[in-house]
């Protein structure tokens, strides 16, 4: 087996990081220094889903497995790219973007959803993404999809004053059978080869709703 390509679909995370209204920012202090210590050593402050990252069940669900309790197999898999570009603002992803790949979904997979909203990282816009209809969503569930990934802040739609949106469905269902979630993906679209294996791969963080990952696709050559 053989690499031909990996390509990083994650966000580097510093004290820029956009994060979701109201989580808390990143923070890096020098801890140690060469000069002083003889080696360098950062003290790093953040959310548990600053940046790319993946949702445990029990973000949503009190009773839901937590991010260490989840096989490691649900974070890695061949990935399905959603092609969900040009929707605009606030645009709902439909089973029609997704129905010419539904012989491709199957217990293992991992769906990306490709918006294209990463372009709008940094910026206010970022939190006007498009999302994940619930209906789209219980298809796939019902095919038997439990890792689903988005280039975009939320899977749902993020809400604010003036679009109060109707709670976070998605989040919901798929936690409902178990499955994970990856957002703030980016980079999707260099994925230009079929059939890649993603890789979601939390860090191990004790009895908690999420973790930062360093998410990647790999082109695999037998």
């Amino acid at each position: 087996m053989r690499i031909n390509k990996v390509v990083d679909l994650s966000l580097v995370i510093n004290a820029e990081t956009q994060t979701y209204p109201g989580d808390p920012e990143a923070r890096f202090l020098v801890h140690s220094t060469i000069e002083r210590d003889g080696f360098n050593l950062l003290s790093v402050s953040m959310g548990s889903q600053t940046g790319t990252h993946v949702d445990a069940p029990y973000h949503f669900d009190e009773a839901a497995p937590k991010i260490d309790e989840i096989p490691l197999d649900r974070f890695v898999g061949r990935g399905v790219i959603v092609d969900a570009r040009g929707l605009g603002a606030r645009g709902v992803i439909t089973w029609e973007h997704i129905s010419p790949l539904a012989d491709q979904l199957e217990p293992g997979v991992i769906v990306l959803l490709h918006t294209g909203w990463s372009e709008h990282y940094g910026t206010p816009t970022y939190f006007e993404n498009p999302y994940l209809d619930a209906d789209a969503c219980r298809r796939m569930i019902a095919l038997g999809v439990r890792t689903f990934g988005i280039d975009a802040i939320n899977i749902d739609e993020t809400p604010d004053d003036e679009h109060p949106g109707v709670g976070f469905p998605v989040h919901h269902l798929i936690a409902d059978v178990g499955g994970v979630i990856s957002e703030n993906l980016t980079n999707v679209a260099a994925i230009d080869f079929g059939e890649p294996l993603i890789s979601l791969l939390p860090i191990a963080f004790e009895a908690a709703d999420g973790a930062p990952v360093r998410a990647v696709a790999l082109n695999l050559e037998s």
